[in-house]
């Protein structure tokens, strides 16, 4: 595991869309086609901008799967995870090949119709986020590093569902579903090669508990550090409690 610190975040999601972009390139060189898992939250934002704007990607033959959703929010509702990741990437890309999580409808057929899908090849690069509690994708913590369920069902956690609460998505935290389709830890884990983009101070405690902390439940991105290929894309101010040892700029 790697991280690299930047001035802000702008500089932060240009640099992350230029090695995600190799990736995927990369993978389409090597196999006709390159698989990708996408995050979609505020901290992706402009990363995901920089991404779309970037040349020379075949998009046609990138194969996109959906990291997590709420169950029980339309696809129309501001803080859907799929109506992010159709505005911020799949319709300015044109990708024809992707598999959304629709917690709208029979979650039990979308957990296994979408893990079935995720598992049947192997994933290039996958892209992610860290949340304010350290979460990976919507495995809270205590999270479950042990299954082996490409996809599962979980209760998301006080912290998690204020976050989006604070990020505007939701007006208050009785809005916030109390549960959602999470790809598990060991599915992440499986990627060819991880890239976390995790910026602005809100994030700051989350970094240091994850990466200068133990690796374990209560920290689940801390499970990064055993990945032999993750980048972590950090900003001064989610940098900002890390030891000097730690806290080199890229």
């Amino acid at each position: 595991m790697q991280l690299k610190v930047f001035d802000d975040k702008l500089s932060l999601s240009k640099a992350a869309a230029q090695q995600a972009s190799s990736a995927i390139r990369n993978a389409i060189s090597t196999h006709g086609r390159a698989r990708v898992i996408a995050a979609t939250a505020a901290s992706q934002i402009e990363f995901l901008k920089a991404l779309t704007q970037t040349p020379d990607i075949e998009w046609p033959r990138v194969e996109l799967f959906h990291l997590d959703e709420y169950i029980g929010l339309p696809v129309t509702h501001p803080g859907s995870f799929r109506k992010m990741l159709l505005e911020q990437l799949i319709q300015k890309t044109g990708i024809a090949k992707y598999h959304l999580l629709d917690g709208d409808g029979d979650v039990a057929e979308v957990v296994r119709r979408v893990g079935a899908a995720v598992a049947s090849a192997p994933i290039d690069i996958a892209f992610l986020g860290i949340g304010e509690n350290g979460h990976l994708a919507f495995n809270d913590p205590p999270a479950d590093f042990e299954i082996e369920d490409p996809y599962l069902v979980v209760n998301l956690d006080e912290a998690c569902r204020m976050q989006q609460v604070g990020e505007a998505w939701f007006a208050n935290i009785s809005q916030v579903p109390k549960q959602a389709i999470s790809m598990s830890v060991r599915q992440i884990l499986k990627s060819g090669e991880i890239l976390a983009v995790v910026p602005d101070s809100r994030k700051a405690q989350a970094v240091k508990a994850c990466f200068e902390g133990e690796i374990g439940p209560m920290a689940p991105a801390s499970i990064l550090r055993t990945h032999s290929n993750a980048t972590i894309y950090l900003d001064k101010n989610s940098a900002s409690l890390l030891s000097t040892a730690l806290r080199t700029s890229a």
